[in-house]
């Protein structure tokens, strides 16, 4: 019989052997950067950032919630969804969201064509969700996953969750501190 090395469990790392660690931005190819912005900032309220300097190719930084979104501009559309049909199985990224029907009506006004579902149910929980897509096709759902708890699936799992927000630092110039 194999044994396992001690200080291991199941064969694996022990939990603090890695970092803690949280979704820091995703990153969409779009066919124009300065579309996705607008869209990015009027339906979901991100706020473009400043770039690295250092960067050789168009695209900007959008930031709110704890996460980026980082545009980049397309060379080759081929490389864009072409689908404007909405499946909720398709890739997406998902955002939690406090207020469903504020963001519905924000789609609404908008004019951005989304679907609604319910899913899940007493035991689990019931999940509300839109699904729409920005401008350049790719999938985005809202959803008030906080009505599910999270549950471990095996015997491995011991979730790390953030006792803090380690947001990125932000600097304020004295316009925009004045402001807040």
């Amino acid at each position: 019989m194999e044994k396992k090395p001690e200080g291991k469990k199941n064969g694996c790392k022990e939990d603090d052997d890695l970092p803690r660690m949280q979704l820091n931005h995703v990153s969409r190819l779009c066919k124009s950067v300065k579309d996705s912005v607008e869209f990015y900032e009027k339906a979901l309220g991100f706020v473009p950032i400043e770039r690295p300097q250092g960067f050789d190719f168009d695209g900007a930084w959008l930031f709110n919630y704890g996460i980026g979104i980082h545009l980049v501009q397309a060379k080759d559309e081929q490389k864009l969804p072409d689908n404007d049909e909405l499946d909720p199985m398709d890739n997406h990224i998902s955002f939690q969201c406090e207020d469903m029907a504020a963001l519905e009506r924000k789609l609404n006004e908008l004019n951005i064509k989304y679907i609604k579902r319910t899913v899940g149910g007493k035991e689990d929980g019931v999940i509300d969700q839109l699904f729409f897509k920005d401008p350049d096709g790719f999938m985005i759902e809202i959803c008030n996953c906080e009505n599910v708890k999270l549950k471990p699936a095996g015997s491995i799992g011991r979730l790390k969750l953030p006792f803090d927000r380690h947001n990125p630092p932000v600097e304020l110039d004295s316009n925009a501190a004045n402001a807040s």
